[in-house]
């Protein structure tokens, strides 16, 4: 999985605090999307889950998570990156 971005371009680019999109791209096995969700739940410490939507591929090997949560800061995006990238499964993030 490439680089993170850094938080001068996530600052630069983004309004802290607000809503954040973040698109994870996984094999569809052993709950992948549930488990994206929880995780980002638990990074950001919210009683309920983000707003989120999932996609499944054609042919159903693969779905894409898409969640808004809101964040605080750059760092708090970083931190649910590097959370998800830790997960079985995750094909790409974005």
């Amino acid at each position: 999985m490439g680089e993170l971005p850094s938080i001068e371009l996530l600052e630069a680019t983004h309004r802290f605090p607000g809503r954040f999109v973040f698109k994870i791209i996984g094999r569809v096995e052993q709950g992948f999307a549930a488990r994206v969700v929880a995780a980002v739940r638990e990074e950001l410490a919210d009683e309920v889950d983000p707003p989120h939507r999932t996609r499944e591929a054609v042919g159903g090997r693969h779905v894409a998570v898409t969640l808004e949560p809101m964040v605080e800061t750059a760092s708090q995006v970083l931190a649910v990156y590097r959370r998800v990238r830790k997960l079985a499964g995750v094909v790409m993030m974005m």
